[in-house]
């Protein structure tokens, strides 16, 4: 496992930071763009409100494989007469799933109206904000302001924008000079992101649910990730100083990763949409905090592990892993938690998932754990190894 982890899995902190820092300046210029165009339309429309904010495994340092793939969200500003009033989505829908209702401070009136049916679908006789208008006009902004930014950085890298429908566009990075000492191909996941306050935003869910199922237009998704970096941060300050617990959820993402090439379809898609990588670090979130922090020093490293994978397949018997943020009052008190997230309903990530599903990944989980060396041996090849498309 130790080889493994270094040899495959592990990210050279040297090639991630110089990664980190050309995403940042490249971002940066094309929200800058982004702003200045978005400024001219008046108060009525979307803007952007300038700034970005950097999310995911790449930023949590336990990214695995290769620094080329980065999420940053986007924060949009509203018009300013206008206020988000998200609340949970009644019916059948994906799990954890918004609405985002809106208020006019002075009451909805004639001057509204533009914005509305711009950006909004009526639910219940209420206008409510659309995730799939906001993403499409993300689209074509940032794709309007490409031109601006190419121009600018010509000299270090070629830009480029792409977007699937119901997908946040990618922006493609390749450096062209020796302005990175590494030289590779960068993709940037541009999230527009709808500012709750307290460092909570709504990003759109994606087109399909679990079971393929179209999700309507007007749902949202809950982003906490600034309270998850947060808890990493407190974990860290906490726990051993040779802490192997993100080395844990490196290996396990790993092991999934191989396991997939021995899967066939649907079960491979399956596979890969339970055991998402929110969802094992959600796990070990709960798992963490279970038991004493000095029991995951690095030389209990196989004990930890294993651990992990018997609290996912106690869960997936269940069926039960909840959300670690929405409505949990385990929390350390050190991780201020906002308002809105503790009072929020409990939300279980499996409910979405069938019971056979559920009860045949727990078994394949097991089976991979028990057969890892088999496993990464077989599957270690350079045939296996080129990148997985992220769900």
């Amino acid at each position: 496992l130790e080889r493994f982890h270094a040899r495959q899995l592990r990210v050279s902190p040297h090639v991630l930071g110089h990664s980190k820092a050309h995403v940042g300046r490249v971002v940066a210029e094309l929200v800058r763009a982004a702003k200045a165009q978005g400024l001219q339309p008046g108060p009525l429309a979307l803007s952007l409100r300038g700034d970005f904010v950097r999310i995911g495994s790449a930023y949590e340092q336990h990214k695995v494989r290769s620094p080329d793939c980065f999420d940053i969200l986007v924060p949009l500003r509203l018009p300013p007469h206008l206020e988000p009033q998200p609340r949970r989505a009644d019916g059948p829908g994906p799990c954890g799933a918004f609405v985002c209702g809106l208020r006019a401070r002075d009451g909805w009136t004639r001057r509204c109206r533009p914005f509305a049916e711009g950006f909004c679908v009526e639910l219940q006789g209420r206008s409510h904000l659309s995730s799939g208008l906001v993403l499409r006009w993300f689209q074509g902004h940032l794709q309007r302001c490409l031109g601006a930014v190419r121009y600018r950085l010509q000299e270090r890298c070629r830009v480029s924008l792409s977007a699937c429908p119901g997908q946040p566009p990618t922006l493609h990075i390749l450096p062209c000079s020796d302005y990175v000492c590494c030289h590779i191909s960068m993709a940037v996941r541009l999230i527009p992101a709808v500012p709750l306050g307290d460092a909570l935003y709504l990003t759109a869910l994606p087109p399909e649910g679990p079971h393929g199922s179209p999700a309507p237009e007007a749902l949202w998704g809950l982003n906490a990730s600034r309270q998850e970096q947060r808890l990493l941060g407190w974990l860290k300050e906490q726990a051993p100083a040779a802490s192997c617990h993100l080395k844990c959820l490196q290996i396990l993402k790993g092991l999934r990763d191989l396991r997939r090439h021995g899967l066939e379809e649907p079960f491979c898609s399956q596979w890969g949409r339970v055991l998402s990588s929110y969802l094992l670090k959600t796990a070990l979130f709960s798992l963490l905090l279970q038991g004493p922090l000095e029991a995951w020093d690095e030389r209990f490293l196989v004990e930890r592990l294993e651990d992990l994978v018997l609290y996912l397949r106690d869960c997936l018997r269940k069926q039960v892993l909840m959300d670690f943020f929405l409505g949990n009052s385990s929390v350390p008190e050190a991780v201020a938690l906002p308002r809105f997230l503790k009072e929020a309903a409990p939300v279980n990530l499996l409910s979405a998932f069938d019971g056979p599903t559920l009860d045949l990944v727990a078994f394949q989980l097991i089976s991979t754990w028990i057969q890892a060396p088999h496993i990464i041996r077989m599957y270690s090849s350079p045939r296996y190894l080129r990148p997985v498309p992220a769900p």
